[in-house]
């Protein structure tokens, strides 16, 4: 296998209705920063704020000056709309108040 000075990685970014996949051929030692701004993403999507989008490499989360190696997919996630642990608790209460109210079964 040749070694080759440039590294080919995919570049993620997942909003409510589609998803845009973008492959871009970098030179070998690039960050994540120079991924997405060779993807063409923040300039199609200006709601992607980097100072409060959090960004990663395949689900782990990453600082936008990790170096990346081939076949990496860089990711962009959007921030949550519910607080998870909320959601658990609601839906815990809500579970709770149906047992106690017997109703019809």
């Amino acid at each position: 296998m040749a070694v080759t000075d440039s590294i080919h990685v995919e570049v993620l970014y997942a909003h409510t209705h589609k998803a845009d996949l973008v492959r871009v051929n970098l030179p070998q030692g690039s960050t994540l920063q120079q991924a997405l701004e060779a993807s063409g993403l923040l300039q199609k999507h200006p709601e992607i704020d980097l100072s409060t989008n959090k960004v990663g490499v395949f689900g782990k989360l990453c600082k936008a000056d990790a170096v990346l190696r081939d076949r990496d997919r860089v990711e962009v996630y959007r921030p949550l709309i519910a607080d998870p642990k909320e959601v658990r608790r609601k839906r815990a209460e809500d579970g709770k108040a149906m047992k106690k109210g017997g109703g019809d079964a």
